[in-house]
């Protein structure tokens, strides 16, 4: 009887103890068809942080990867080629089971916590919204959801991932301030919070260093911003008549690459299309991605409320120009 007492002792603590290490840290395993034997990126900004790295995907297409967040954080699967696969909220203590194709980023589907079965739930109950290409039917549906749903975090999800209409940013900061603070968290909402609220007159204007991107091939890199002057093209499918703006910017880059540099930076989700916009420009632009969330504290400072969007920085990586306006932008460039 004693021995029975103390093997459910060391049995308990030893479950106390298992228990403890899984709060202390989120768990993601996945089976992802066609990408048996590759990797999976994952990116997510930690505690102190921004986290990048790679979980190997074994030949059945399994793969499994254990981060650490104290606070909710958008979680975004890459595939090695950089294509977007899946984005899902994840806090320590979550243990997240994914299932889909890399062919089709939609049709993934996820178990485990409550705000993602029920994004997964919203996504598929208005999947034709997310489809298409005109994005006010799939704002609209997340307006409502907003409006209905004050306490549920995933209003809060939905406006900072999936809703796109942030010409009005005081609409979008009047909706964001209707969820109660408890599904509102911090962690999810700064990315937000650091854009709209920076003042964007000429005297308060960010200097950029550095920005860290995503290449076409899936790795980051980080891009010098000092010593030359650059233009920063920000973008999102589809974008209008974008071989004349390309050939606008040809004209103010004078060839000179110690000097002058044009970033070409998708500013959305779906790296599917930016592909096959890419590969038919007639210009060969240094292209890159900056993945959706609070990933790139840089592009934060420059107050995005409208695609596309443009920036100049002079050699010292100063803003001096940040707006929509694109011939703004090429004289901005033009003045130095």
């Amino acid at each position: 009887m004693r021995i029975k007492q103390i093997l459910l002792i060391v049995l308990g603590a030893l479950a106390v103890m298992l228990t403890s290490c899984n709060n202390d840290s989120f768990q993601i395993d996945g089976t992802v068809a066609g990408l048996q034997g590759a990797v999976v990126k994952v990116l997510f900004e930690g505690d102190s942080c921004i986290v990048d790295e790679w979980a190997d995907v074994d030949k059945k297409g399994h793969f499994s990867y254990t981060g650490t967040s104290t606070q909710p954080v958008m979680v975004t699967l890459l595939s090695a080629q950089g294509d977007h696969l899946m984005t899902v909220v994840a806090v320590n203590g979550d243990h997240l089971k994914l299932k889909g194709d890399a062919a089709a980023a939609m049709s993934f589907k996820v178990k485990g916590s409550k705000v993602n079965e029920d994004w997964q739930l919203f996504r598929d109950e208005h999947q034709a919204f997310y489809t298409d290409p005109n994005p006010s039917r799939l704002d609209a549906a997340i307006e409502k959801y907003v409006r209905e749903h004050p306490s549920d975090m995933l209003s809060t999800v939905l406006l900072m991932a999936d809703y796109s209409d942030f010409t009005h940013v005081d609409k979008v900061r009047k909706m964001l301030n209707g969820i109660d603070v408890k599904a509102r968290p911090q962690s999810l909402t700064r990315a937000f919070t650091a854009n709209h609220l920076m003042k964007r007159n000429p005297d308060n204007l960010p200097r950029l260093m550095t920005l860290n991107l995503v290449t076409p091939r899936g790795n980051f890199e980080e891009i010098n911003l000092m010593g030359k002057m650059t233009l920063i093209s920000l973008w999102a499918n589809p974008q209008n008549d974008r071989k004349a703006s390309l050939r606008a910017l040809a004209e103010v880059d004078d060839g000179s690459a110690s000097k002058f540099q044009v970033i070409d930076i998708l500013a959305e989700g779906d790296t599917l299309r930016w592909r096959s916009t890419i590969a038919a420009d007639p210009e060969a632009w240094k292209h890159y991605w900056a993945p959706g969330g609070p990933l790139e504290q840089g592009i934060q400072l420059l107050g995005i409320n409208s695609m596309p969007w443009f920036a100049v920085t002079d050699s010292t990586g100063m803003v001096t120009y940040n707006g929509s306006d694109l011939n703004a932008a090429i004289e901005a460039a033009a003045l130095h």
